[in-house]
């Protein structure tokens, strides 16, 4: 069932499709509040549930067992755990939600990022129509669930990667890297090269930036912006400003940056809207405001400064211009949409 898979993003290791039925249990009994500093300054909506008096962090309390559960790798996870519970005292009003564990170091083999797509709406993108917005409490607004092991990836990445898995690549194009653009000229987020260099004897050299060398399922982290071909897929330009793109037919990594292939075909944008249909909304029609809401799970209360760091982040991540001179050449999401589409992170009032 295809609004049962996710994606997994790892900066070692390509992309796996799994799906997800397991419950767990919420046994509340070992959580441990000892070290709870930021509470007294947070909306408290239950004895585990706060909101940061700035409005822009949810921080759920796990038990240990619970809290766990989500950092074991390879294993079947089930995060409508945690977003049922913000329904229980939010409206249905998010476009995303992000889960962030308060891991200080990155899980031995565990994903950097992982997408859980809710529904896909929009014809012309490839991949079927479908809603299974119901299987994580919501009634027909959320696009994915997103969950990140460490609060520092809204800066580093791979934030921006994982939103764009919403909307791709779901046989958008042809791929040996499920989900992502492999051995192609998209160059974005989710992999790829923006320029191609023909060495001869059917070998290639692909650049990324004017620099050799480029990733099959990522790039970079946040330090690159979205392709064109990804803000197509978003809705964000038309077909009449798609690039052409260059996919290299069984291809093979010789040495860095460089790869052997049978051939490289071209699909122009005619070849995309023939194969897939128009894509539905229109850029014209699409949406270019999301909401979300960030939650980050923990086994206490976070300190104070995990909190001031992680608002700090979330703050320059979703403004609607560059972020400050501490977050350097890395784009939020305003930047890495080319300033066509906005990020709504401030929680909205609780259900009374």
């Amino acid at each position: 069932m295809t609004n049962l898979k996710f994606l997994r993003f790892s900066l070692l290791v390509s992309l796996a499709f799994i799906n997800v039925f397991s419950f767990y249990s919420c046994n509340k009994e070992d959580t441990n509040n000892d070290d709870a500093s930021v509470t007294e300054d947070a909306l408290k909506l239950d004895e585990y549930f706060y909101i940061n008096e700035e409005k822009t962090v949810v921080n759920y309390i796990l038990s240990s067992e619970d809290y766990n559960s989500f950092l074991v790798p390879d294993t079947e996870k089930d995060f409508s755990k945690i977003t049922k519970k913000v329904y229980e005292h939010f409206e249905d009003d998010f476009d995303f939600i992000f889960i962030l564990s308060n891991e200080k170091e990155q899980p031995s083999g565990l994903y950097y990022g992982v997408t859980y797509t809710a529904q896909n709406n929009i014809e012309g993108i490839g991949g079927n129509l479908y809603n299974g917005t119901a299987k994580y409490g919501s009634a027909g607004k959320l696009k994915s669930v997103i969950h990140m092991p460490r609060t520092e990836y809204i800066k580093n990445g791979p934030f921006l990667h994982e939103i764009m898995h919403y909307w791709g690549n779901y046989d958008f194009i042809e791929t040996q890297e499920n989900g992502h653009w492999g051995f192609s000229s998209i160059g974005g987020q989710l992999g790829g090269f923006d320029e191609l260099v023909d060495s001869g004897d059917n070998t290639y050299i692909g650049k990324l930036n004017g620099e050799k060398g480029f990733g099959t399922f990522a790039n970079g982290g946040n330090s690159i912006p979205y392709s064109n071909a990804e803000l197509y897929l978003m809705g964000l330009i038309g077909a009449d400003e798609l690039n052409d793109i260059k996919i290299a037919k069984n291809a093979k990594t010789t040495k860095y940056g460089e790869f052997a292939a049978d051939e490289i075909i071209t699909l122009t944008a005619s070849d995309i809207v023939a194969k897939h249909g128009e894509r539905k909304p229109s850029v014209a029609a699409s949406q270019k405001l999301f909401n979300a809401i960030v939650v980050v799970i923990s086994k206490s209360a976070l300190s104070k400064d995990v909190m001031n760091s992680l608002e700090d982040n979330i703050e320059n991540f979703s403004r609607n211009a560059a972020p400050d001179a501490s977050w350097g050449n890395t784009n939020n999401f305003w930047m890495a949409t080319k300033e066509k589409a906005t990020l709504n992170i401030v929680i909205p009032n609780p259900k009374k």
